[in-house]
């Protein structure tokens, strides 16, 4: 599996995962000229939130686990996008928060899905 087939899998995970804790995924891969965001869902709460999830995935720990990666600067990064999007929608949300989302695939088939909810608040 290459690096492109490892990014569609983990983000599919992700989303299904998300779903299956009963959230709303709004959007996948929004992009805008400051960059991208993986996914954007609604966690109903209560209270209800607009979550916009960084999405990590790896084949194994030789790097470290997929969450490490998201780093201070992309933190920063993600907070712009996010004012980004919300600047684009009509309307105001209920709340905001930013969340990790690490995937991990090894050779085996299995999955392992770590998330971690307001990452860099």
């Amino acid at each position: 599996m290459g690096n492109r087939e490892t990014w569609r899998a983990g983000e599919e995970l992700a989303a299904r995962y998300l779903t299956d804790l009963g959230w709303r995924v709004l959007e996948r891969n929004w992009r805008c000229p400051a960059g991208e965001l993986d996914i954007i869902a609604v966690d109903p709460g209560p209270p209800v939130t607009v979550v916009f999830c960084e999405v990590k995935c790896r084949r194994g720990l030789g790097f470290g686990p997929p969450l490490e990666a998201i780093t201070a600067a992309k933190q920063r990064k993600l907070r712009e996008l996010a004012a980004l999007w919300l600047r684009a929608q009509p309307g105001t949300a209920p709340g905001i928060r930013i969340d990790g989302v690490g995937v991990l695939l090894p050779a085996d088939g299995s999955h392992r899905i770590t998330h971690v909810r307001g990452i860099g608040s």
